[in-house]
């Protein structure tokens, strides 16, 4: 074939022939030492260096084991206490029921403010006369979700012998001026108070002082409110049988709502030893899987003698 054919014949080929270049082949070169043989001087076995396990998880600090170890012991400290709180409580309680099945006595004519703790919750009666115009009003105080005050009057004792202060009762929040009440809220006269003789209540931080000055009470500040109306530190509630009718109409007319003669002290402290028994059990439960905790799968990783 002639030269000038051959080049025609290569002209015709298809043009995407054309375009395709060779490419030179991609060596790989390993830089990368291979295994070594058993018979290489440098070689290493197995069994003389034997690889390592390590765990990659964090360690525990000290201070974080100390605070853990705080927060339970801790809450057995104060579950210890609430023991001790329950056991003075329930003492306490019974002293006071024991007192109030017992039959009321006449209030004596001098009375020893210092001494009253030992009669706290006693059954007593006076008879005397009410000084409605000195009545003071402690509130705002709430009663079957109704808004009022308590009404505190001092009661002239038929002997002139004291003066002492009465907490008749709860009022309801449009009965708080005397014109807006029944007269027979107002009762004149010779009366016999029946109630039982308390120790002087004791302010809370978070109730406001009162303002006598302006006839404001928010907590009943025996001492105080004596001095206010010349009576003695003497503090009596009234009390009455509960009856919702009868309460319904003593509100209606204006009428003081007396206090049910029983005690009302609260008693949590059992609710209290087993929260903090709870805490304590439980915070020492994690305490001890933190400090017992194994490390997974996961966290294992391994680790192989440089000399092999």
């Amino acid at each position: 074939m002639a030269r000038h054919e051959l080049k025609l014949l290569r002209s015709i080929r298809s043009p995407w022939r054309q375009s395709v270049r060779r490419r030179p082949a991609l060596r790989y070169n390993s830089t990368k030492p291979g295994p070594k043989n058993a018979d290489d001087p440098d070689f290493v076995s197995i069994v003389d260096a034997p690889p390592k396990l390590i765990s990659t998880r964090k360690k525990n600090s000290k201070l974080g084991i100390a605070i853990l170890a705080v927060i339970p012991l801790t809450a057995f400290v104060l579950g210890s206490w609430q023991v001790q709180r329950l056991e003075w409580k329930t003492r306490l309680l019974a002293k006071f029921e024991d007192r109030l099945v017992r039959p009321p006595l006449p209030l004596p004519p001098r009375i020893d403010p210092e001494a009253i703790s030992e009669f706290d919750y006693r059954r007593v009666y006076a008879t005397g006369k009410l000084i409605h115009e000195k009545e003071m009003l402690i509130g705002p105080r709430t009663q079957d979700g109704n808004d009022g005050y308590l009404v505190v009057t001092p009661l002239e004792r038929d002997d002139a012998a004291s003066t002492i202060l009465i907490n008749r009762g709860w009022i309801s929040k449009d009965k708080k001026y005397q014109q807006d009440r029944d007269p027979s809220s107002l009762p004149r006269g010779e009366i016999t108070v029946h109630g039982l003789l308390r120790e002087p209540w004791k302010k809370n931080y978070f109730t406001p002082d009162n303002k006598p000055a302006d006839g404001k009470f928010y907590f009943p500040d025996v001492y105080e409110m004596a001095n206010i109306s010349g009576a003695e530190p003497v503090w009596i509630e009234e009390t009455m049988k509960p009856d919702l009718l009868v309460s319904y109409d003593r509100q209606i007319k204006g009428i003081p709502i007396g206090r049910a003669p029983e005690v009302n002290l609260r008693n949590n402290h059992l609710q209290y030893i087993v929260t903090w028994y709870s805490l304590s059990a439980a915070t020492t439960l994690m305490m001890w899987m933190v400090l017992r905790k194994k490390p997974t799968d996961l966290t294992r990783r391994v680790r192989h003698s440089t000399n092999w």
